[in-house]
């Protein structure tokens, strides 16, 4: 289920949706309270939820639909990368995070991860995040930086290993490695933080 008061942003994360196997939009929503009367309906599996609602906050819709439907797994969908907001959002329930500027693929990638039982946004998440006035990639060699800044252009471990010139092995020991030194565990995680970075003009490249 989508709930977002874009209906241009709702039908083009629909359309993504709809085109992966396996997936099915059950409802689409633009306020606090048509998604909470909708997901009670439906009873979604996972929810895509903005924080910018017109009537409320992606926090009242999570919070309330927690109350009758705890089932659901819900996603925080956000143009904003703020850690208050992620904090509130952990709290009320969220699972994983999406900046909106995620490609499809990485869309799809965190619906079935979440789908699956996996959490992708924790407390040691926010809270690293908070805490963060170091740059976690400043260890990472130039290779991995290459492999992270190719990551997030939403290209996979294939496309990677063409584009440098590696056995797609190698690409999968760096993915491992800078995922360990940046305190990350899933390439998606790599995707929305070099989203949000490149917001304020971040490339990852030696001496950045």
């Amino acid at each position: 289920m989508i709930v977002d008061d874009h209906e241009v942003v709702r039908r083009g994360i629909a359309e993504v949706v709809e085109r992966t196997e396996g997936m099915t939009v059950v409802a689409e929503a633009g306020s606090v309270a048509d998604g909470v009367r909708r997901a009670g309906l439906v009873r979604p599996q996972v929810m895509l939820v903005d924080l910018q609602l017109p009537d409320g906050t992606g926090i009242d819709v999570l919070r309330q639909v927690r109350d009758i439907h705890p089932e659901a797994r819900p996603i925080v969908l956000t143009s904003f990368n703020d850690d208050d907001a992620l904090a509130a959002a952990l709290d009320a329930g969220a699972v994983a995070y999406l900046l909106k500027t995620v490609r499809g693929a990485e869309i799809t990638d965190v619906i079935r991860a979440v789908a699956a039982g996996r959490v992708l946004l924790d407390d040691r998440t926010v809270t690293r995040r908070r805490a963060a006035t170091d740059d976690p990639t400043e260890n990472l060699t130039p290779s991995e930086l290459r492999v992270l800044d190719l990551i997030g252009e939403g290209l996979s471990n294939r496309e990677i290993a063409e584009r440098l010139g590696v056995a797609e092995k190698t690409v999968k020991n760096h993915i491992t490695s800078l995922l360990a030194k940046m305190g990350l565990q899933r390439r998606t995680q790599v995707a929305a933080w070099v989203a949000s970075r490149k917001h304020s003009g971040w490339r990852a490249e030696p001496g950045h």
